[in-house]
C-alpha cells in the first residue's frame, strides 16, 4: 500500500484555513454541455488563485491513452503541455478562501488517489467537499435546468423529486472519492446537472449557471456569475433562433416539454413516463433534433 502522502506534494507556505470548502471537477468523466469545465474556467479566470498541492501525474496518468500535446517548431521540439492535477487556493467575492481540485481524472491508482485526497482533507481541515459535472438527460432546453444532488448525508442535499431510482453506472474517481469520504466520516456533496442530450456535445452555459448557483447554495460561497449569465443568454437566443420556424423541431421540443411537465407536475404518481405509451422516446426525439442541429451552424458560446 502506498502512503497517501507519496502521491502529492503540498506547498509549505500555507495560510491558516478554517474548514474551507473543497470543490472538485476532473476531466475525462461525463461532462455534458461542458458544465463542469465552464465553471472551472470561469472561476480560474475571474478569481485570483495559486497552486497549493500537486499530485504525481506520472503515477496516475496513462499518457498513451490521452497523449499530452507537444509543439514542433521547424526543426526542434519547442514545448510540452504537461498535464497537471492540482489543488488551488482561491477566494470568493467577499474574501472567503476555498479550494479547487482539477485536472485529468486518474487512469490508475484510484484507491491511492482517493486516499491521498482524504488525507489532504484531513490535513487542511476541509469542512465540505463538493464535486460537479453535467449529465445528458431527455429534457428540453425550454425548461429550468435540473440537478440531481447526492451526498454522504441526506441533510446535505435539497429534498425533492428524483429522476432516478437505484441504478448501476460506470464508476468514476470523483464518485469513488465521495464514497470514501463518507466512509471516513467527512461531509461530501455531488451535483449532476441535467443537460438536454441533444446539446450535450456543445458548450451549454445555462447548465454552468445552474451549477454555480447550486454550489453557492450548498456552500455559502459568493461567486461571480455575470459572464456566465451573459454567455447563457446569448446561447439560449441562438438555440431559440435555430428552432423557430422549423415545424419538425418545434414538435420535438413540445413533446419533450410534455414529458418533462408530466414528471415535474405530478411527482406523486409512481411512473408517469411509463404511462405515456404513445410518446416518442427521448432517444428518438434526440436523434431528430441532432439531425437538425447538424445542419446548422453551432452556437457561439465563447
Amino acid at each position: 500500500m502506498l502512503n497517501p502522502e507519496d502521491l502529492y506534494e503540498l506547498d509549505g507556505d500555507l495560510p491558516t484555513l478554517t474548514e474551507p470548502v473543497l470543490l472538485h471537477s476532473l476531466d475525462g468523466f461525463v461532462d455534458a454541455g461542458s458544465a463542469g469545465q465552464l465553471v472551472r474556467e470561469h472561476l480560474l479566470e475571474g478569481l485570483e488563485h495559486r497552486v497549493i498541492a500537486r499530485f504525481d501525474v506520472d503515477a496516475l496518468i496513462d499518457y498513451r491513452a490521452r497523449r499530452p500535446m507537444m509543439t514542433f517548431d521547424r526543426d526542434h521540439w519547442a514545448s510540452y503541455d504537461a498535464p497537471e492535477l492540482v489543488v488551488r487556493l482561491l477566494h470568493d467575492d467577499v474574501g472567503t478562501p476555498f479550494l479547487l481540485l482539477s485536472g485529468p481524472e486518474p487512469d490508475r491508482l484510484w484507491e491511492g488517489f482517493t486516499a491521498s485526497v482524504v488525507d489532504l482533507v484531513k490535513r487542511l481541515g476541509v469542512g465540505l467537499t463538493l464535486g460537479f459535472h453535467g449529465i445528458p438527460m431527455g429534457v428540453p432546453h425550454t425548461r429550468p435546468v435540473g440537478i440531481t444532488g447526492h451526498a454522504t448525508r441526506p441533510e446535505l442535499v435539497a429534498r425533492g423529486g428524483s429522476w432516478f431510482d437505484k441504478v448501476q453506472v460506470p464508476g468514476s474517481a470523483s464518485g469513488l472519492l465521495e464514497l470514501r469520504l463518507g466512509e471516513a466520516g467527512h461531509d461530501a456533496v455531488g451535483l449532476a446537472v441535467h443537460v438536454p442530450h441533444y446539446l450535450s456535445q456543445s458548450a451549454y452555459p445555462a447548465a454552468a449557471v445552474a451549477t454555480l448557483e447550486a454550489i453557492m447554495e450548498a456552500t455559502g460561497l459568493v461567486l461571480p456569475s455575470e459572464r456566465l449569465r451573459e454567455a447563457a443568454a446569448r446561447t439560449d437566443a441562438e438555440i431559440a433562433e435555430q428552432v423557430a420556424g422549423n415545424d419538425e423541431v418545434e414538435k420535438v421540443v413540445q413533446a419533450l416539454e410534455q414529458q418533462y411537465d408530466a414528471f415535474a407536475g405530478a411527482a406523486e404518481r409512481e411512473n408517469l413516463l411509463a404511462e405515456s405509451q404513445d410518446m416518442p422516446t427521448a432517444e428518438e426525439l434526440g436523434a431528430q433534433f441532432e439531425r437538425f442541429l447538424a445542419e446548422q451552424d453551432g452556437p457561439d458560446t465563447t
